[in-house]
C-alpha cells in the first residue's frame, strides 16, 4: 500500500522536527496545560500524536504521568532517546489515533501542532481521531487540541505565512491552495531528513471553521467547547480567535 504524504514525512525526521520553528513553543504550551488541569499531578495524561515526545517528556519532567501515542516508530525512537537522555519512563507507544486501544483510562488529553487530526486523507478519518480519543477518556476529562483555523487562508496568503516564518534548515511549504469545497490547502512541502536527503512531497491537510469542531465535539458528547487563538508557545484564554490565527486552540470537556 501506498505511503501516505505524512508517513513519507516523519519516517526519517526526528531530530530535524525538533529543530523546526514550530516546535520551539514547548514550555509556554506545557505552561497553560498545567493551568488548565490545576497542576494535579495525580492526572493521567494522553499525548496524541506526541511525535518526538516534546510535550510528554516536559510535563514528565514536572511531575505528571503521561502515555506519549504516534504512528511514526521514527518519532518515536527519538522520544524514546530523549527521555532516557533525561533519565525519564514514559510510556510511549506506536499507535493509530484512529484506533486507540484505550477504554475510559485518562483524565486529560492533549493533541498540540497537528497530533495526527486535520493531516488524515478524509473528513471520516479526523471524525475517527476524535472518537478515539474521546473514548480513552475518563467521565469529567478534559482535552486540549490545536488544529487549523480555516479562517485564516480565507482573509490571508498561505504562502506569505509560511515565508514570513521561514529559517534557515527548516521545512517550506509552497503553492500552497485552499479547495473551498472541502476547506483542505493543498501544497508542495520541501524538508531535508536526518540524513541530509532533501525530499519534496504533495500534501494536503484540512483546516476547521470553529463551528465544525463545536459541532463535532458536542456529537460526541463534550458538554462544553471553548475555542482560542493558538499562538506558538503563548497559549492563552485571553487571545480571542481572529482570521490572524493561523491555528486554533481547543479547550472541550466531556
Amino acid at each position: 500500500m501506498k505511503k501516505q504524504w505524512y508517513e513519507s514525512l516523519f519516517e526519517n525526521y526526528g531530530q530535524k522536527y525538533d529543530s523546526e520553528s514550530y516546535t520551539q513553543g514547548t514550555v509556554g504550551e506545557c505552561d497553560f496545560i498545567e493551568k488548565e488541569i490545576k497542576y494535579d499531578k495525580s492526572l493521567k495524561i494522553l499525548d496524541v500524536g506526541c511525535g518526538t515526545g516534546r510535550h510528554a517528556i516536559e510535563l514528565t519532567r514536572r511531575g505528571y504521568s503521561v502515555t506519549g501515542v504516534d504512528l511514526s516508530e521514527s518519532q518515536l525512537t527519538r522520544a524514546r532517546e530523549k527521555a532516557e537522555a533525561d533519565n525519564l519512563s514514559i510510556d510511549f507507544q506506536c499507535q493509530d489515533a484512529r484506533n486507540l486501544p484505550f477504554d475510559s483510562e485518562f483524565d486529560v488529553a492533549i493533541m498540540i501542532c497537528g497530533g495526527g487530526f486535520s493531516l488524515m486523507e478524509t473528513d471520516e478519518m479526523d471524525c475517527e481521531i476524535l472518537k478515539n480519543v474521546t473514548k480513552s477518556l475518563k467521565p469529567d476529562a478534559k482535552f486540549i487540541f490545536t488544529a487549523p483555523s480555516a479562517l485564516f487562508p480565507l482573509f490571508n496568503s498561505v504562502d506569505e505565512f509560511y515565508t514570513s516564518t521561514a529559517e534557515g534548515g527548516n521545512s517550506m511549504c509552497s503553492n500552497n491552495n485552499l479547495d473551498l469545497l472541502t476547506l483542505r490547502i493543498n501544497s508542495i512541502l520541501e524538508f531535508e531528513d536526518d540524513s541530509g536527503n532533501k525530499k519534496t512531497l504533495e500534501c494536503n491537510e484540512r483546516t476547521y471553521m470553529p463551528s465544525e469542531i463545536t459541532w463535532l465535539l458536542k456529537s460526541l458528547g463534550y458538554k462544553t467547547t471553548e475555542i482560542f487563538g493558538a499562538r506558538l508557545g503563548e497559549f492563552s484564554r485571553k487571545h480571542e480567535l481572529t482570521v490572524k490565527d493561523f491555528e486554533m486552540l481547543v479547550i472541550a470537556e466531556t
